[in-house]
């Protein structure tokens, strides 16, 4: 059922998935908008890179960033599926009975385990979204300058995945028990951190440059 929810953004139009995400169902949510953000941020990264081709253009450059962004694109779409299972665990664990202190225990230690699994997708979306933004970096100065604007709307997605993936990443931490995951996934948000900043500053040489 959240699996089939979820398809819908790699199977169906766009208004079909915002109204699965408008609804009153587990999923879509946040992560899956993330990823599609993710998503959205490569197309606009191998679109610029699309029209960044002919002799004045570096093709080895622009190769690299179309394998790349035409792959992150589909890792990214993935990842929406992927966030929708983990979701599904994390509600199924939380329906586990617990009338004795045996299961009582036993559903603590499941509940941790799939909040451990719904924060690795987001986590992996976070990941995404740098290797965007260091795309979005080196299409900046090198792609066609009539498309420029879109470097900059790319940058902008892969800021939105990653802070949008982050809180859901946040979300999930409570309810770790491990700390070495719990360290490992805190540790995100200084990457989100970093996306934000390299994402601002490749928005701003955009403002700049259209504003002369």
């Amino acid at each position: 059922m959240l699996l089939d929810n979820l398809t819908v953004c790699a199977t169906r139009p766009l208004p079909a998935f915002l109204d699965q995400l408008a609804a009153r169902i587990p999923a879509p949510g946040g992560g899956a908008a993330a990823a599609l953000h993710a998503a959205q941020s490569a197309a606009l990264l191998a679109m610029v890179a699309r029209y960044s081709n002919g002799p004045k253009y570096d093709t080895e450059l622009m190769d690299h960033v179309l394998t790349e962004a035409d792959g992150i694109r589909n890792d990214a779409l993935t990842l929406a599926e992927a966030d929708a299972a983990a979701f599904g665990a994390v509600a199924e664990a939380y329906r586990l009975p617990r009338e004795t202190p045996e299961q009582q225990e036993a559903r603590s230690a499941v509940i941790a385990e799939a909040l451990a699994g719904a924060a690795r997708p987001p986590a992996d979306v976070v990941r995404l979204a740098l290797l965007l933004v260091s795309l979005a970096e080196e299409l900046l100065p090198a792609g066609n300058r009539n498309v420029i604007t879109d470097v900059a709307a790319a940058a902008e997605a892969a800021r939105a995945a990653a802070v949008t993936a982050q809180v859901n990443v946040e979300v999930n931490l409570r309810g770790l028990k491990d700390p070495a995951v719990r360290a490992e996934l805190a540790g995100m948000s200084e990457v989100t951190d970093e996306i934000t900043a390299r994402a601002d500053r490749v928005v701003a040489a955009v403002r700049e440059e259209i504003s002369r």
